[in-house]
């Protein structure tokens, strides 16, 4: 999880930053279209992938936009470029990043979630199963370090002692589980490749099966861009929208797009993995809402349950500050309401 956050005390130069500059990607004099950048927060991979489809099918450009994708990586900062105006919106992993990034008093909101839930899971075998983090008390956890806040939140919000357990640290490679180093490792959901080698055994806790509520693939823009961009947000939205609709009509087709943009993707690994981005993308409350949506009242607990385990050194955020539905809204029309 460390290439999902960002340090703090860049976070707060940009607060003190942010006053007096442009904070929206500016539109070229006379052009036909509006030039935004979307910073992501990783490398472009199946997490994009409606995103990815939205570009190659000419849907930003059906709305009047020129956009041009970002990507991140180990040692990219995601907040920067989208503060300072090099960029018109960004994308965060994970939620909880941006409740540290406004903790710090960057001016950020939530305005769209892709993923229903983080695709962040807990993976053990049969011989000392972990279906339910009750089931965790006694065991062997290997996780990586800067991951290590999501457990102890995980744990409060369950009243389980973390000294019932044995805490390891591990690094993204899954073979400490298969030669029995731990009961448990963590990882991603959407990495087939990794989690390969654990075997058709494997027994997969869910984040959203923890009691935690989270949310993955989070777009987030300024309060200033907000404010008076909200056209432009929204214009992207629907567009992004409007790719991951397709995404889910043709999902190997869309695999092939983004493969075909992006060459280092494995082909017959992503056909593999779409089904499980369709399940994270898409719900019961995005058949009725759309897809993009979010409950405020989740990012509240989720402030709550961090704000108990001291991840907010200054103090939690005010949740008001947190999130913005006025782009969903704009877009309610338009965002695919699949289940």
């Amino acid at each position: 999880m460390n290439r999902r956050r960002f340090l703090a005390n860049g976070a707060l130069t940009l607060a003190a930053l942010s006053g007096g500059l442009s904070i929206f990607a500016p539109i070229r004099a006379n052009a036909q279209s509006a030039k935004v950048v979307i910073k992501y927060d990783w490398l472009m991979s199946n997490g994009q992938i409606g995103d990815i489809v939205a570009a190659k099918k000419g849907f930003f450009q059906a709305e009047g936009l020129e956009v041009e994708f970002s990507p991140g990586g180990p040692n990219s900062a995601t907040v920067p470029p989208v503060v300072t105006g090099q960029a018109g919106l960004g994308q965060f992993s994970d939620s909880a990043q941006l409740l540290l990034a406004r903790a710090s008093g960057v001016p950020i909101k939530i305005i769209a979630c892709g993923f229903r839930m983080a695709p962040f899971a807990f993976y053990s075998l049969p011989k000392a199963p972990i279906r339910a983090v009750k089931d965790m008390v006694g065991k062997r956890i290997g996780i990586q370090p800067t991951a290590r806040y999501v457990l102890d939140a995980i744990l409060l919000k369950n009243d389980i002692d973390p000294s019932s357990l044995t805490i390891t640290n591990i690094g993204f490679d899954m073979t400490p589980l298969t030669t029995g180093q731990v009961d448990a490792v963590t990882g991603w959901i959407t990495n087939t490749q990794a989690l390969s080698v654990i075997g058709p055994d494997r027994i997969d806790l869910m984040m959203k099966d923890t009691g935690l509520p989270s949310y993955a693939n989070v777009y987030f823009a300024t309060d200033d861009a907000i404010d008076k961009h909200s056209d432009t947000l929204a214009k992207a939205m629907r567009a992004i929208a409007k790719g991951w609709s397709w995404t889910h009509e043709h999902p190997e087709d869309a695999v092939k797009l983004t493969v075909e943009a992006y060459p280092q993707l494995d082909l017959a690994v992503e056909l593999k993995t779409i089904p499980r981005i369709m399940s994270l993308s898409f719900d019961e409350t995005t058949a009725k809402d759309g897809w993009g949506t979010f409950d405020p009242q989740g990012i509240a607990e989720q402030i709550s349950v961090y704000d108990k385990v001291g991840q907010f050194k200054s103090g939690p955020p005010k949740l008001d500050e947190c999130f913005s539905t006025a782009i969903l809204e704009m877009t309610a029309g338009d965002r695919p309401k699949i289940g």
